[in-house]
């Protein structure tokens, strides 16, 4: 069961927080607290020291206070915010966060880059504009779905965190 858990609560919550600021450019609060909850209770179930657990408290204050400073200079929103910290609390201080925090800004430049030039051109496919979602993404005036480059870099370094290492015990 704990190993089921660990193959599908984070990459769901993960996607589900993508797609919902790519569709809405909103993540709702509950994403960021079932996974801070999540992260607990497994924590919990697969006996993880409670030194271990500080280290993973801390990466995720860590990557809360930067993406405060962040949200209140006006770079990221406030969803986005809380999200790349509940996604922080789950790989700890260490190499997984610093890769999660590296892959986060990569990522994020690309879908910036890419989607300032869509929204540069003088004509956009007819396809794209033919939902509230897409014509929100391709107005000049919005901001940026950052939680969908936030979403991707935490997929991606996911299975070389240690949680990994518990599914097979």
């Amino acid at each position: 069961m704990i190993e089921a858990a660990l193959l599908v609560v984070f990459p769901v919550l993960a996607a589900f927080a993508a797609s919902s600021d790519l569709l809405t450019m909103k993540i709702p609060n509950r994403v960021s607290l079932l996974l801070a909850g999540a992260f607990c209770i497994l924590a919990a179930a697969t006996g993880m020291p409670v030194s271990m657990f500080g280290l993973h408290l801390a990466a995720g204050a860590l990557v809360l206070s930067a993406c405060f400073m962040m949200f209140a200079l006006g770079w990221m929103g406030g969803g986005d915010a809380k999200f790349a910290a509940a996604a922080a609390l789950w790989f700890g201080l260490g190499q997984p966060l610093t890769e999660f925090v590296l892959l986060t800004a990569v990522y994020g430049m690309v879908l910036t880059l890419g989607l300032l030039q869509l929204r540069q051109m003088p004509f956009v496919p007819e396809m794209f504009g033919r939902h509230d979602w897409s014509a929100r993404l391709l107005d000049q005036k919005s901001g940026i779905p950052y939680g969908i480059a936030i979403a991707a870099a935490a997929l991606h370094v996911y299975p070389f965190s240690h949680w990994f290492a518990l599914i097979g015990q």
